[in-house]
Formats: C-alpha cells, structure tokens, sequence
C-alpha cells in the first residue's frame, strides 16, 4: 500500500507533466502545488490541493478529507504565513492569512456548493475547517 506521501509525489509530477490538470479524483477540478517549509524541522514541502480563485487570490481548504486535525501543510502555512504557489506552469510568492468568521462561512458554503464532497468532509469533523488565502505578492 501507498504512503499519503507516495499519493502526493503522483499528482505533483502529473501536475507539472500536464501543465496543472491531473486525473483521478482531481479530475477536472482546479488544483495548485502549495511549496512550504516545516514549522519545526524547516524542510521544504510540496502538497496538491483544490482551490477556489477568487478577485486575485487563491483560497484553500484544510479539510484533511475531514479528518479530525488539519492537515500539516495548514500548520506549516500558519508559522510563516507565506509560501509558494504553483498554478499551471506559473510560480509566484503569496502571503498567507486565514479567513475567519462570516467570510470564512460563505466562502466554504460557495465551495461546498461546487464541490459537494467539500460539505461532506465538513460534516465528518467536529472541527471548523480552516479556509486558507494565498495572496500573490
């Protein structure tokens, strides 16, 4: 059986082989490669993750597929509040911050609303998951 890191290393490369558009059960889906650094160990890390373009910035969701802790890349991301971001063949600095409250509120509901597994990850989780803006600089 594969690692989670195995998965990701699959759709990181087919990412960049077919400019940004993978297969599987990101299929169709609008997905970018997120470079951050560890918060204790400062290894540098990619991860693939769906987002939502919204006037200029990207926003991301920490759901874990709803599991009950945020992922690492959401803890990584909170340490250093920026990173790098890869959208099709582009890369470009953006500063990090987490959206809170209302906004956070309808800007899960509007992913939810396109990608309805979104609602379901949220309902598996007694945590609030975080929404995550990505800011080019």
């Amino acid at each position: 059986m594969s690692s989670p890191n195995d998965w990701n290393a699959g759709v990181i490369a087919e990412f960049r082989r077919n400019h940004g558009k993978v297969g599987g059960n990101f299929e169709g889906a609008p997905i970018l490669l997120i470079h951050h650094k560890g918060a204790k160990t400062g290894k540098a890390r990619v991860n693939p993750v769906m987002y939502l373009k919204d006037e200029g910035r990207y926003l991301v969701f920490a759901s874990k597929g709803g599991a009950e802790t945020n992922p690492d890349w959401y803890h990584n991301l909170m340490a250093r509040h920026e990173a790098e971001i890869e959208v099709g063949d582009e890369k470009f600095s953006v500063s990090v911050r987490e959206v809170k409250g209302e906004e956070r509120d309808v800007i899960y509901a509007r992913q939810s609303s396109l990608y309805p597994q979104f609602a379901e990850y949220q309902r598996k989780t007694k945590r609030k998951i975080p929404v995550v803006e990505l800011r080019p600089k």
